[in-house]
Order: structure tokens, then C-alpha cells, then sequence
């Protein structure tokens, strides 16, 4: 019996409804009230008693008289849904998550001849370093969900091959489609720092951030790498700038495997340290993949994706459709009173 009476109520009043303003409830009684308080019209003046009342009410039975007769309840009754409409019964909505907010960056790879240089460890074999650093960057963008991302290439000059979105699996594709010499053999280094630049505007300041991968010095381009820094730093995009290369290489002399040890003359640390600094950013050194790994890791680290908000249940307001049920009754009361004043 119990349940039955628990679900019945349920029925009536789900869970997930509530009252904004159920102070309002206390409202029901104040016209009763005022109608116990008040002086009645009904003792005023003076009565004619009819002898036969009950034939009386026979001859104005029937429907309308029974509708007269409980006129005052349905002045009561709205009263009351006017008074449960004023207390604000709402209910919860489906959840909505917030948008996605996460960082806007854009990630600069190195195309020029120097990036087919076999001479970066990863696992058990030497790859060339543009192989390395796919291998690194596709496992950087898989930790990556949530942020909106966008793929730069320079050799010669400097182009974006995925603006900035939050489709990442294309930006993978992007970058896996890349080889060596597409932009030309060149480095225009701060060309592809002011394309960034030049991109991340449209991102909020806070969150720009630019990750540039390259393996040798500036020789191309419109822009010089420190000028372009400058750009960055009034802008607000922390640089990020990964030096590559320089380990070890293998040649083929006559046929044999020679392995060559690798040099940092290639790799112009100077001016990589330096934007990074001017930026807010750091400076790297990868000689193998396990390196750049740990050094995507930590970028990572410095900007860590956000987290994303939680659900939202919103509220939906349900005194309308009782605002219009309590104006009803009161015309159909007031109609019948003055019908029954009338008869």
C-alpha cells in the first residue's frame, strides 16, 4: 500500500521538480482569511424568506444551478493554482556540457632538405628526423582532445597546411601527407614564427601558443627570426622552439653501414634561445626520438589541456500553463456568480 501511495505521488510530483519560491504557498489561506474576517455583503440588508424553498431549487435545477451553486470553489480553487503558479514549480532539464575551451596553438614544422637527415633514434632504428618528429607530434595531438590546433610547414616560405581547428585527426593527416622540400630546401625560420603569430590572433590571448620544430639556421624568408619574436612577444604567443638533429647518422660507403657521429654547428641555438625567451617560452634540444618525446611531454606539461566544465541541468519554468488555468477558473467564477445573481 505504501509503494503504491509513493508512486502515485511520484507521479504527481516527479523527483526532479521543485518550488523557487514555495514561501508563496502560505499565500493559500490568506483569502480564506479574509473572507472569515471581513464583513459579508450576505448578513447586510434584509432577506425575503420564500416558503417553498425547495421547490424553488427544483425549478432552477439541472446543470446550470449545480455549476452556480460551486461558483465560490472555483474562486478557491484558483486561488490556490494561482498561488502554486506564483510559488515557481520548476524542473530540471537535460544536461548540457559547456563548450570546449581549450588552447589555441599552432604547431611549426621544418621542411627543408636537412629534415631527411637519417640520424634520429626511434626504438630500435635510425630514422631521418621529419619520421622522428611524426612519430612524436601524431602521439603529442593523441593527448591533445579538447584543443583547437593548426599545422604550419617553411622551407623557403612558410605556409599553413591545417588552420586552426579542433578536428585534430585532420591536422594528423596534414602532417602525415608532409615530406621533405614541399615548402622548397630552405629555412625561412621567421616567416613561419609571423604566420603563426599572424593565426593565433584569433585565438584568446591567454591561450596562444605556438611549438616550432626546425633543424638548422635561417637562410630564407621575408621576416628575420628575432624580428618575428617581437611580433609574438606584443602579441602575447609563447614560443616554444625545438632544436632537432645532431645525433648519430648512417652513411653507406660502397655498400657498408658507416655510422657518423652528428654535430650541433647545424642547429642555430642562439636565436632558438632567444625567441624562446623574448616569447615566454623555452627552448629544447632533441638528438632522438625519446628526446623530442620527453620534450613534447613537457610542453605538455607547461600547458596542460583544460579541463572541460561540468554538465548543466537547466531549469524550466512551469507557472505558465497554471497562470492560464488560474485566469480561467476566475472568469468562469466570476461568469457564474453573476448568473447566479442574475437568476
Amino acid at each position: 500500500m505504501d509503494a503504491t501511495v509513493t508512486a502515485w505521488l511520484q507521479r504527481l510530483w516527479p523527483h526532479d521538480w521543485a518550488l523557487a519560491w514555495p514561501w508563496m504557498l502560505w499565500a493559500i489561506p490568506l483569502a480564506w482569511l479574509a473572507w472569515m474576517l471581513l464583513p459579508s455583503r450576505r448578513t447586510q440588508g434584509h432577506a425575503l424568506r420564500f416558503p417553498d424553498a425547495e421547490v424553488l431549487a427544483r425549478v432552477g435545477g439541472g446543470a446550470p444551478g449545480v455549476l452556480r451553486r460551486h461558483a465560490p470553489w472555483l474562486g478557491w480553487l484558483a486561488w490556490i493554482v494561482l498561488c502554486v503558479a506564483a510559488a515557481r514549480p520548476q524542473s530540471l532539464g537535460p544536461a548540457i556540457l559547456p563548450p570546449d575551451s581549450g588552447r589555441g596553438m599552432m604547431l611549426a614544422v621544418d621542411l627543408s632538405g636537412s629534415m631527411e637527415t637519417p640520424d634520429m633514434a626511434l626504438g630500435n632504428a635510425t630514422v631521418d628526423r621529419l619520421t622522428a618528429a611524426k612519430a612524436v607530434i601524431a602521439d603529442f595531438l593523441d593527448r591533445r582532445a579538447g584543443d583547437r590546433i593548426g599545422l604550419i610547414v617553411f622551407g623557403d616560405r612558410a605556409f599553413v597546411l591545417a588552420p586552426i581547428t579542433a578536428d585534430l585527426d585532420t591536422v594528423r593527416q596534414q602532417l602525415r601527407d608532409s615530406v621533405v622540400g614541399l615548402p622548397g630546401t630552405s629555412t625561412a625560420l621567421g616567416d613561419a614564427i609571423a604566420l603563426g603569430v599572424k593565426r593565433l590572433r584569433a585565438v584568446p590571448a591567454q591561450e596562444r601558443v605556438l611549438i616550432l620544430l626546425t633543424d638548422g639556421v635561417a637562410t630564407s624568408g621575408v621576416i628575420e627570426p628575432l624580428k618575428a619574436a617581437e611580433l609574438a612577444q606584443i602579441a602575447g604567443v609563447r614560443v616554444y622552439t625545438v632544436g632537432v638533429g645532431g645525433g648519430e647518422s648512417q652513411q653507406s660507403f660502397f655498400g657498408i653501414p658507416v655510422t657518423m657521429p652528428g654535430g650541433d654547428d647545424e642547429v642555430d641555438e642562439a636565436t632558438l634561445q632567444k625567441v624562446a625567451q623574448m616569447t615566454g617560452g623555452h627552448y629544447y634540444r632533441a638528438r632522438d626520438a625519446q628526446q623530442l618525446s620527453g620534450i613534447y611531454g613537457e610542453i605538455e606539461r607547461l600547458e596542460p589541456v583544460k579541463t572541460q566544465g561540468k554538465a548543466v541541468r537547466p531549469r524550466i519554468e512551469h507557472y505558465y500553463p497554471l497562470l492560464l488555468a488560474a485566469g480561467g477558473l476566475f472568469v468562469l467564477a466570476f461568469a457564474l456568480n453573476g448568473w447566479r445573481r442574475r437568476g
